[in-house]
């Protein structure tokens, strides 16, 4: 298939030598490996999506997400580990396909508000949203993260935001906090934040994947939540992590760090760069001792 006739395709693997946007060394190849912190990370960041009449109106009225919530997903997600493990002019072929989608998103939420998909302040949030949200899950389920991480992780993703139009990049939490006090007034409660969880926690995404498992995870993402969010968005105590709950996750977190998965994007990424398939699973200390043995400052030159 072609990438004409697919253009969520990504061919990590080729051209061989090609450099991505985010080098290997940073935290983002970490966080993005992880399918308990993209899990997590990525319905917290929709919730804080959704408490925006803007954006929860722009995705349910103009997207496929009502007939199709799990490819919708999913194609969000390819576009995501693009981002961060994909060659560079795939990942810029990619960005530009979603920004051309996103250019003809517009209307009036039920009170009648007009918006655009292309608003600065609403690809300020998004971006925030995601990136905020997948760095606090891995820190707080799988790993945690030391500040000077923390600052590279928002850093090295520069360049992936700015290529979706953000203006206003986070670069450390203190900016997620300050950019979500300012649209606080404008969250609010819907329906749609609970059919959103209901469809999660349901399991449709991967039912090969224990239930609860599922359940735990949306438990998880409310819990990723600032209170006074969870709050506004009266999510009630029926989605409180529990201690059953927070051992899953946790267990699942520690074996996905720790068993390379052969032929995913980050195994395939590190083969293009001419590292081992493994090289994501390593640990901080031992990429940097492979990078430094190779004469490498974390990325090859584009052949």
């Amino acid at each position: 298939m072609s990438a004409t006739s697919d253009p969520y395709r990504v061919d990590y693997l080729h051209p061989a030598g090609e450099a991505s946007l985010v080098p290997p060394a940073s935290p983002q190849w970490r966080v993005f490996k992880n399918p308990i912190s993209l899990g997590i990370g990525g319905v917290a960041a929709v919730l804080l999506e959704f408490a925006d009449a803007r954006i929860r109106s722009g995705v349910w009225d103009h997207s496929t997400y009502k007939a199709d919530p799990i490819g919708r997903s999913r194609r969000t997600g390819t576009a995501a580990l693009a981002g961060v493990y994909g060659p560079a002019s795939t990942a810029r072929r990619i960005i530009g396909g979603v920004n051309r989608m996103h250019a003809k998103v517009s209307g009036e939420t039920p009170g009648g508000e007009a918006y655009r998909a292309l608003d600065p302040g609403l690809l300020d949030w998004v971006a925030a949203t995601a990136g905020y949200g997948f760095l606090e899950a891995y820190h707080r389920f799988v790993m945690p993260l030391t500040g000077r991480e923390r600052a590279a992780y928002y850093r090295d993703h520069e360049p992936v935001t700015r290529l979706y139009g953000v203006q206003n990049p986070l670069r450390c939490d203190a900016d997620f906090f300050s950019m979500l006090d300012r649209l606080y007034p404008r969250f609010e409660p819907h329906p749609i934040v609970g059919e959103f969880l209901a469809i999660i926690m349901s399991g449709q995404a991967a039912p090969s994947v224990p239930r609860p498992l599922h359940r735990a995870l949306g438990r998880a993402s409310v819990a990723l939540l600032p209170d006074k969010v969870r709050d506004r968005l009266e999510l009630g105590r029926e989605y409180d992590l529990t201690t059953r709950d927070h051992a899953m996750l946790r267990a699942a977190g520690w074996l996905a760090e720790r068993i390379p998965v052969r032929d995913s994007p980050p195994w395939q990424s590190a083969v293009r760069l001419g590292l081992p398939g493994s090289f994501a699973w390593r640990s901080p200390r031992k990429q940097r001792q492979l990078l430094a043995a190779l004469g490498r400052e974390g990325v090859p030159a584009t052949s």
